[in-house]
């Protein structure tokens, strides 16, 4: 009692309001940022009970609430994945292996809504069966799936299998971003590194698109977070904490306003690191930008000073201005024309343009 009676001391007087505040506002900015196509976000982890369908699921629910475009939710994993539990699913009509026979490129978003589920906050779910247990999701239906809705939602939310399943690896390589579940102990912390170490040898790009999310099973864990934070994030993933929550622990379906604040706010980061590194636009990428434009500001300045001084030169003209009848290229007096002196009693010729060609000798 003692130890938890600190925490909520300390927690009391290190946040504030407005810092909160602030942190969500940043977390939403990050959330609702456009996409030119459909983003999708891989979850996986090492080992079965790490809380994979419990971070899906916090990661589709965000994504819902915030953004205004279609938001999808998959489960790829219908022999231990709970997604359709935790999303509040109560009967399963279609599931990804039916949906794949009958896809076409023709069908349109309000087509596909027909086979899907609808969860709180407006998104849809795709189950990956129909309850059947030990039933497993094939690589070629995973493909045509994920080729197929990509174009019509802007975030895809993936349960994938535990690694080292086919589908799971296919899926951390070909999404936009992916996020890797291990519980804050020793093991999972040791196993995920195993797997960072596989996916940065797979390409080095894919690194800086992982977010590691530590769970929390217990109040106490065992496991330093920031060293932790630190052994993972080598490479360039980032690493997040997901604290432990009651609600969350008890299982069942998820409910946003039965959630700790504490709860809330880490899946809205979590949520915002996801699609800040899937559309790859980090805060170091932003920041250049406004770096050069000072550059160009103080080159127009100078600009202004010279220009003046070959303003200078019109002055010259006007003690020209008798020697103006003799240069043909000033058209702009009409009455000094060489033949008008001649014929003083003709006024018509100024009234008439074709006059003064019609006045002089002939040539």
């Amino acid at each position: 009692m003692a130890r938890r009676a600190g925490r909520a001391l300390r927690r009391a007087f290190a946040s504030s309001p407005a810092a909160e505040t602030a942190a969500l506002t940043q977390a939403a900015h990050a959330i609702q940022q456009p996409v030119s196509s459909g983003r999708q976000i891989a979850v996986s982890s090492i080992r079965g009970g790490a809380g994979k369908s419990t971070v899906a699921a916090l990661l589709a629910l965000t994504f819902a609430h915030y953004r205004p475009d279609p938001v999808l939710a998959v489960e790829a994993d219908p022999a231990l994945g709970t997604l359709p539990h935790r999303l509040g699913a109560r009967a399963v009509r279609w599931s990804g292996s039916d949906l794949a026979q009958i896809l076409d490129p023709s069908m349109l978003i309000t087509d596909l809504t027909g086979y899907l589920l609808p969860f709180a906050g407006g998104g849809w779910l795709l189950p990956g069966s129909q309850g059947a247990i030990g039933t497993r999701l094939d690589l070629e239906t995973y493909r045509v799936v994920m080729t197929s809705l990509r174009r019509h939602f802007a975030a895809t939310v993936v349960d994938c299998e535990s690694l080292p399943a086919e589908v799971a690896r296919t899926a951390l390589v070909t999404t936009q971003a992916r996020v890797l579940v291990t519980p804050a102990t020793p093991e999972g912390v040791a196993a995920t590194r195993s797997v960072l170490d596989w996916v940065g040898g797979l390409h080095p790009g894919l690194l800086p698109t992982t977010v590691v999310v530590l769970t929390h099973p217990s109040p106490d864990s065992g496991v330093d977070v920031r060293r932790a934070a630190a052994h993972l994030g080598a490479g360039g993933a980032a690493v997040l904490p997901l604290p432990y929550d009651r609600h969350l622990a008890a299982g069942g379906a998820i409910r946003a306003e039965l959630l700790g604040a504490r709860t809330r706010e880490a899946a809205a980061r979590i949520a915002a690191e996801t699609m800040d590194r899937a559309v790859s636009r980090d805060r170091s990428r932003r920041r250049p930008p406004p770096h050069p434009a000072p550059a160009h500001q103080p080159q127009p300045q100078p600009q202004p000073q010279p220009r003046p001084q070959p303003s200078a030169a019109p002055p010259p003209p006007p003690p020209v201005h008798p020697q103006t009848p003799l240069h043909p290229q000033v058209p702009l007096h009409p009455p000094v024309h060489p033949q008008t002196p001649l014929h003083p009693q003709a006024p018509p010729p100024p009234t008439d343009p074709r006059t003064p060609f019609n006045a002089g000798p002939p040539r």
